[in-house]
């Protein structure tokens, strides 16, 4: 318990929790509360920024400062709330379609910048606020009401998009797991810098089920690889099952059967600055790969927020011009006399 001695309930709003029932929305923002109650941050620090769908009704269930804003730009608004306030702790909630399609530019630069905030991409791979429209993670070929006969676009890979804009910190979780969530929104609030956070969410309205060849109690152990920090890539039953790197790819393995040995299996390493193996193992999908899951890649770097603070700090001391009556006589001045002379010349 920190000096605070918060509780969830600390965390929790007197509004009524407007999702739908079953939505994988309720578990995400019982995951937050929990971190934000445990940190040991005071309350009046926190601020939630959202932009526009399901998950950015979030602001209103968080008894916690917070800003609704517009479509696609909660991290626009966010940095601005950080670079405004360093003291505050922020936290962005986003969807997959309010992150990556009107908001993508504010996403790639945000991430570029490396601002100290979290953001929390609600990941359903559907727009649900608005009715079932595909959006930019929906998979190749799925049938939508704005893809009648199956939409003919390559989706977008969030971590892609993170490690392509130089990002410092990818991590991924699923709805349900309120512990795994926990340990990455944990770590993510920790990072120094832009904290990306996948969440696979499920949609109960418009695509149900969508996760549910990762989720699935049965194929769990065979279908997720949850990643830990300098311990070996091995999942499956009884982990007998692990990932190795062969001429430059990852490749599935099994412990014991061509002479494959513990030894061999890669270990997992976030804070390579090189980002290669990262990216590879964002990339891996079903079948011929489980998922990817846990804190992909957490390095250090300089964050712009401190930069800025820095840099204003070290202009302010060096200045000669200190205040507003030093930058008025500054330059070409002169002063008009009732003489009518100024600077000793006759006007």
């Amino acid at each position: 318990m920190n000096e605070f001695n918060y509780t969830v309930k600390d965390f929790k709003s007197e509004n009524e929790v407007r999702w739908c029932p079953g939505c994988g929305d309720y578990a995400i923002m019982n995951a937050i509360q929990r971190v934000m109650a445990e940190m040991g941050i005071a309350h009046k620090d926190f601020a939630v920024i959202s932009g526009i769908g399901c998950s950015s009704r979030f602001p209103y269930y968080m008894s916690t400062y917070g800003f609704h804003t517009i479509h696609g730009r909660a991290t626009a608004v966010a940095s601005g709330v950080r670079c405004a306030n360093p003291d505050l702790n922020v936290w962005v909630i986003t969807g997959d379609g309010d992150s990556m399609a009107i908001g993508g530019n504010h996403f790639i630069h945000l991430v570029r910048r490396n601002i100290n905030l979290n953001v929390i991409i609600f990941n359903n791979k559907i727009y649900g606020l608005t009715k079932g429209q595909y959006s930019p993670t929906t998979e190749k070929g799925f049938k939508s009401k704005t893809s009648p006969f199956g939409t003919i676009e390559e989706p977008f890979n969030s971590g892609q998009l993170v490690i392509g804009a130089g990002g410092t910190f990818f991590a991924r979780s699923i709805d349900g797991n309120i512990k795994l969530s926990q340990e990455v929104f944990g770590e993510a609030a920790l990072h120094e810098g832009t904290s990306i956070v996948e969440v696979l969410q499920n949609c109960m309205i418009y695509n149900h089920g969508v996760h549910d060849l990762i989720t699935d109690p049965a194929y769990r152990a065979e279908r997720q690889l949850m990643l830990k920090q300098g311990e070996p890539m091995r999942f499956g039953e009884d982990n007998r099952k692990g990932i190795v790197l062969e001429k430059g790819k990852l490749k599935v393995v099994t412990v014991g059967e061509n002479g494959i040995t513990p030894e061999d299996i890669l270990v997992h390493d976030a804070s390579d600055p090189d980002p290669s193996i990262h990216l590879a193992l964002i990339r891996m999908h079903l079948p011929e790969f489980p998922v990817a899951l846990g804190v992909i890649r957490k390095v250090a770097a300089p964050t712009y927020d401190r930069e800025m603070k820095e840099q204003i700090l070290r202009i302010q001391e060096n200045r000669k011009i200190k205040n507003m009556d030093d930058l008025l006589r500054s330059g070409n001045t002169w002063e008009v006399k009732d003489n009518g002379f100024s600077n000793g010349r006759e006007k």
